[in-house]
């Protein structure tokens, strides 16, 4: 599959940034400090790639007794806390996010279902911030989150780029829908295996970052 971008949007969680795996792991463990019966594998392959509010309706929908008043908003807070700290101690860029950005050529933004608070304080401790702090558009400032195209669409407009010349970069199978729903070329770091083959077949399957630096070059 040969294509040649005139610009490249990233997802970040779990694509630029090895965040999605630290702030799983902390749901999990808070889900499970609430009573709920939720393995490690199912808490990664439930809600990677989803925005919080459907994650923690599931946490919800899972507690062994009633949910105390105001808990999604409670538990979204608690859990936005408990990932920042877990990030200030052990978050790491993916390899080779900062030497791909860090040569790019060509117009490049980020599109993030995170909000704009947990984007930047990802991508300040990994030092990717200055690559994309005039570029970097969050679901909750449009009010779209993927699977919806509109943030890429989005991301493509304020580039000025036509959607159908831009590739996103995506390691969740929202992010995947999005980028082939805005009509983009896709970029998947997800083990094809994991994938439909109604997605997988329409993808570009990369192992890394390092790969995709390879073929940009």
């Amino acid at each position: 599959m040969t294509f040649t971008p005139a610009a490249l949007i990233f997802d970040l969680d779990g694509t630029l940034v090895d965040s999605e795996t630290h702030g799983l792991n902390v749901m999990h463990e808070e889900a499970q400090k609430l009573g709920v019966t939720l393995s490690l594998e199912q808490a990664h392959a439930e809600f990677r790639g989803k925005k919080m509010a459907l994650c923690v309706q599931s946490i919800e929908r899972r507690l062994p007794n009633a949910p105390p008043e105001n808990f999604e908003m409670d538990f979204t807070a608690h859990l936005r806390r408990c990932m920042a700290v877990r990030f200030r101690e052990a978050l790491e860029p993916m390899p080779g996010a900062l030497t791909l950005v860090s040569q790019l050529t060509l117009p490049y933004a980020i599109a993030t279902n995170g909000p704009r608070e947990k984007a930047e304080l990802t991508l300040g401790l990994t030092g990717l911030l200055p690559f994309f702090k005039n570029h970097l558009y969050c679901a909750y400032d449009i009010g779209a989150f993927k699977p919806d195209p509109e943030l890429f669409w989005h991301a493509a407009q304020q580039l000025g780029i036509p959607a159908h010349q831009c590739a996103v970069v995506e390691d969740s199978v929202p992010g995947l829908q999005a980028g082939l729903a805005a009509g983009m070329h896709v970029y998947s770091l997800c083990d094809p295996r994991t994938l439909a083959p109604d997605i997988a077949t329409r993808v570009q399957t990369i192992s890394g970052l390092p790969e995709l630096h390879a073929l940009l070059s």
